[in-house]
């Protein structure tokens, strides 16, 4: 495999951030769906690979009950092995506390938590309402904060549910509000089944920002169902968000919601973002090269279009 050295054509827009941290997520949220177990010396190459791309935060795994999400019950032994990667943060998902408590057992100081924005989604998902859910956080994100852990809150359905329908916004605030309100040192609003179009993602961001909660604190985690991943991704920058969740490859999509299909693919808002001339950090020939050998690894091609554009076997 070799990639080419096309590389889109810098064109600067007005009123863009100059920098956008990726928040890649191929490793946990991207590989979670696989129904095959990939081996964990994989996964450790995986993120090694994405680190040397150039990337600054890589999710590294889940410390979920291995019931729930056999592919990462390796956890344990997963995130010893990335102890080598250096400048790079390594996010890992908790639960509840007993998955702080394995977390933190393997000297992780970075942690998410993973809430709904509706009620059968937090009922399918976490077995609880939603405010069931924001209580069991308090204690994870009270204790992480007292160790100087960062805590990242996930906040899913932010859009529409595939069982309620749209999402109202001042429901999506509440539960976002309330989730800053435990502690949370960032928010990340998920459109787990890729229906939000870009008015919409500004409408909710602004309403957000009157209530509190700062643009400086937010990333967004967009699904590409309906083809309008990056478009949303440009509407969020252009309202001042610097944060953005992406998948190497577009891996992944969201297991207890069948309509949702894969993630951002890392590559292609790498492209959208060079173009546009924003510093990401991100190499894209290495980045489309680790992605070209993971899907050698789970025996597919990527979906990513940019990973096909730019890769030759």
């Amino acid at each position: 495999m070799t990639t080419s050295r096309t590389l889109p054509m810098t064109v600067p827009a007005q009123d863009l951030p100059a920098q956008v941290r990726i928040h890649e997520v191929g490793a946990r949220d991207g590989l979670q769906n696989e129904k095959t177990v990939v081996p964990t010396e994989v996964k450790a190459e995986f993120i090694h690979r994405l680190a040397a791309s150039g990337l600054s935060t890589v999710e590294a795994t889940s410390f979920v009950h291995p019931k729930w999400v056999p592919q990462l019950a390796d956890a344990e032994d997963l995130f010893p092995r990335l102890a080598d990667i250096d400048g790079v943060a390594l996010p890992v998902l908790v639960p509840n506390e007993r998955g702080l408590d394995r977390a933190l057992a393997l000297g992780a100081r970075r942690i998410a938590v993973f809430g709904s924005a509706t009620e059968t989604f937090a009922a399918r998902n976490l077995n609880r309402t939603v405010d069931e859910s924001l209580a069991m956080f308090e204690p994870v994100v009270a204790r992480a904060k007292a160790d100087k852990v960062h805590v990242r809150g996930y906040l899913s359905m932010c859009f529409g549910d595939p069982w309620e329908g749209p999402v109202p916004v001042h429901q999506v605030v509440r539960v976002a509000k309330a989730l800053m309100d435990l502690g949370c040192d960032e928010l990340s609003l998920g459109d787990t089944i890729g229906v939000a179009t870009p008015g919409h993602v500004q409408t909710l961001l602004a309403e957000l920002n009157e209530e509190g909660v700062t643009t400086d604190t937010i990333g967004v985690h967009f699904h590409d169902t309906y083809g309008q991943a990056l478009s949303n991704t440009l509407a969020a920058l252009q309202h001042g968000v610097t944060t953005v969740d992406a998948s190497a490859g577009g891996l992944g999509g969201c297991p207890y919601a069948k309509s949702a299909t894969g993630n951002l693919a890392t590559e292609d808002l790498v492209w959208m973002l060079d173009g546009l001339g924003i510093e990401t950090g991100v190499d894209l020939d290495t980045l489309t090269a680790t992605s070209v050998w993971l899907a050698d690894q789970l025996g597919r091609p990527s979906p990513s279009r940019t990973v096909r554009a730019l890769s030759v076997r």
